[in-house]
């Protein structure tokens, strides 16, 4: 820029005001280096090309680089596998996983505490379905009239939940105009469609005895029995399908401590499921017809605590919101009331009381185990670290 412009002039007014800021004491205008005033001269400095580019160049100028360019790198990566050459001091803070304006990365479910309940009362009509099978094959009226009835009840229940999360019946309906097998919703709606009539016909068939010997109704009592068994074997074999759905439905999504945790969650409900239908099995049989009821409790509790075992141990990151907060207080209640219900079931074979506790005990493990994965999946999809810790661990494995 021509000196005789006047932006020209404050610009050399302005470097001159600099130097004489920055010149040590006693040194004269004479004496300082001629490169100062120089094209390559240090705009920051006055003292030469490239001076305070150093620690020793900018303490003499006066200022105080920080971090310092002088000392050798703490920490270096390596670049393009050169042995670590080229490597650079590492000057930003460690990684906090947040997202734009607070918001998750994931959109956690929008399903309330009814799905978790509907997790519950669809394992709670599968295993005692189950118990009622096993009632009707071994000759245990009490035990057959238990399961169906609970059933039915269970059934009705997972239906109103259902409906209440979708918001309208008319969307379950809906439901039931494809089927789609890649889609573990769509197969769930017919399983539960299949399923909830016949635990019904099974159910009102115990109803049979107290219906009239003659007219129409004396007619209903003879054909009702046999449908109510041919119907309760349709429930029995639905039954593990309604039991493990609702866990490949929560793998399927994209929540993080589900997903991972696919191989498991099938395994948990139906031991869940199994447990569950002991119970009940445990609390309304006399003790001379709950057998299977107790070999069904040690066989959930079995498939339940390994399950559960493997998910809080197996995925690493992933398994900390099953042992940390609300989800891993209640998945230890589980554990403990899964095992004092067994120990109680084994050792009640004669007392009405402990058997009946031992029941109550298992139900109680059930809900517990429910909620704690569905709230332990929620909680997962809310911390942004659950989300992208994994995703870098399999980026850096397939690299």
């Amino acid at each position: 820029m021509s000196p005789d412009r006047p932006v020209g002039d404050r610009f050399r007014r302005f470097r001159e005001h600099l130097t004489e800021r920055t010149r040590p004491a006693g040194e004269t205008a004479a004496e300082r280096p001629a490169a100062a005033d120089g094209p390559t001269g240090s705009r920051a400095t006055g003292f030469g090309p490239g001076v305070g580019r150093t620690d020793a160049g900018a303490r003499d100028a006066g200022l105080a680089p920080h971090p310092p360019r002088d000392a050798a790198p703490t920490d270096r990566r390596r670049r393009g596998g050169r042995g670590g050459r080229g490597g650079e001091q590492l000057t930003v803070p460690p990684a906090e996983f947040t997202s734009y304006y607070g918001r998750p990365i994931l959109k956690p479910p929008v399903w309330k505490w009814d799905i978790a309940a509907y997790l519950f009362t669809g394992g709670l009509a599968a295993g005692s379905s189950l118990l009622a099978a096993g009632g009707q094959l071994t000759g245990r009226p009490a035990l057959r009239r238990a399961g169906r009835v609970t059933s039915l009840a269970a059934v009705s229940a997972s239906a109103y939940f259902l409906v209440n999360d979708l918001g309208r019946p008319s969307r379950f309906h809906h439901m039931l105009r494809v089927a789609k097998l890649t889609s573990p919703m769509s197969v769930g709606t017919w399983i539960l469609s299949a399923f909830g009539p016949a635990a019904g016909v099974a159910a009102v068939a115990e109803a049979a005895p107290r219906l009239p010997t003659h007219g129409l109704l004396g007619l209903g009592r003879r054909l009702l029995p046999p449908a109510g068994h041919a119907a309760g074997l349709v429930a029995a074999v639905t039954a593990p399908a309604l039991a493990t759905y609702t866990g490949v439905l929560l793998a399927d999504t994209a929540v993080p401590s589900w997903h991972e945790a696919y191989p498991e969650l099938p395994v948990i409900f139906a031991g869940s499921a199994l447990a569950s239908g002991a119970g009940v099995g445990l609390l309304a049989a006399p003790v001379d017809q709950a057998g299977p009821a107790r070999r069904l409790a040690v066989g959930g509790a079995a498939l339940e605590l390994w399950g559960a075992h493997r998910v809080e141990h197996r995925l690493g990151l992933l398994s900390e919101p099953y042992t940390e907060g609300t989800p891993g207080r209640l998945l230890r209640a589980g554990r403990a009331l899964t095992a004092a219900g067994v120990v109680g079931a084994l050792l009640g074979r004669r007392s009405r009381v402990l058997s009946a506790v031992s029941g109550g005990a298992l139900l109680a493990a059930s809900v517990c185990t429910r909620f704690g994965i569905f709230h332990g999946g929620v909680a997962s999809a809310r911390d942004p670290k659950y989300t992208v810790v994994p995703q870098r661990e399999r980026a850096d494995r397939r690299g």
